[in-house]
């Protein structure tokens, strides 16, 4: 049945995504009720992998192995986001579109194209006939992933525990994984992507390595575009002023987790090279004036979109 698109159900999975995420940017738009939007994105994934997975229904271990990764990421962080958002009651990232239609549509355009670029991995090895048996890579991918979920799941909750308590309020969030990575939710995404790619690697053949293409988009999005530099904006802003803070955007990796001690005295130039502290990442940083010797702390910048 998907073959009759292509062989790889590029085609099929580009136009059930389509198909899915105007379903919810109708709701979203009607109804303006934007609760509903990383959960769309989450369980898109989801049906992607186990629609090729029984379209084809040769049901290779690689292939049940990869499509239950995928599930069990977006069953996790699906629910998770749609809790979250149900107990906060307004997702801020909408305020400037629920008014603006374009904007929104270019928003959910934006997410179909981000769920069909990234499930790339998952969605080619399920489409190929091809079965080696079980290589070093599968499992190097393997645990590859099942660190970066466990990253970002404990992440997502120790913020989310942070931010619930009364006496956290007004802060930002430091503590456990928070401690040595500013971002280390998106740093456990990144990662089990990579190793979604990696564990489809011995099956590859051919123009199918362009399924690189997904990780990559992933990391580009979060280190360049929606993840990260809006995050750091949004806690500039608020925080800028706050000595301690300051002092924990210095001493603190923006992506791959370090302990502080060793993060404060690595070079600038290993910083920006090596782990990703991109100057614009400060750029909305105030310079330091009459109210740097403040010492409160302030509220938190959102974890995940994802995070």
């Amino acid at each position: 049945m998907g073959t009759v698109l292509d062989s790889h159900f590029l085609a099929l999975t580009a136009i059930v995504t389509v198909g899915y995420q105007l379903l919810f940017f109708v709701i979203t738009a009607l109804l303006k009720f934007d609760k509903v939007t990383d959960f769309a994105g989450s369980t898109n994934f989801i049906i992607l992998a186990v629609l090729t997975l029984v379209l084809k229904g040769t049901w290779h271990f690689r292939q049940v192995v990869l499509s239950f990764l995928v599930v069990t990421w977006g069953l996790r962080l699906g629910l998770f986001l749609l809790l979250r958002i149900l107990q906060w009651g307004e997702d801020r990232r909408f305020d400037e579109m629920r008014s603006n239609l374009g904007k929104l549509a270019v928003f959910w355009i934006f997410q179909a194209v981000w769920v069909w670029t990234v499930s790339l991995p998952v969605t080619v090895v399920n489409g190929i006939d091809r079965d080696p048996s079980v290589q070093a890579a599968d499992i190097i991918g393997w645990i590859m992933w099942s660190v970066g979920v466990s990253f970002e799941a404990t992440a997502d909750q120790q913020k989310l525990t942070f931010k619930n308590a009364p006496e956290n309020r007004g802060k930002w969030c430091n503590v456990g994984l928070w401690n040595i990575s500013r971002h280390p939710n998106y740093f456990g995404e990144i990662l089990l992507w990579w190793g979604i790619f990696v564990a489809s690697t011995p099956v590859l053949e051919g123009s199918e390595w362009l399924v690189i293409l997904g990780p990559i988009f992933l990391t580009l999005l979060l280190l360049f575009v929606s993840g990260i530099p809006l995050l750091e904006q949004s806690a500039d802003k608020k925080f800028g002023n706050v000595a301690a803070y300051r002092v924990y955007k210095r001493t603190t990796s923006p992506l791959i987790p370090l302990p502080p001690a060793v993060y404060r005295s690595l070079p600038s130039w290993f910083k920006s090279v090596l782990l990703f502290e991109f100057p614009f990442y400060s750029r909305n940083l105030p310079e330091e004036g009459s109210t740097w010797n403040r010492t409160r702390q302030g509220g938190g910048s959102d974890g995940s979109k994802t995070g």
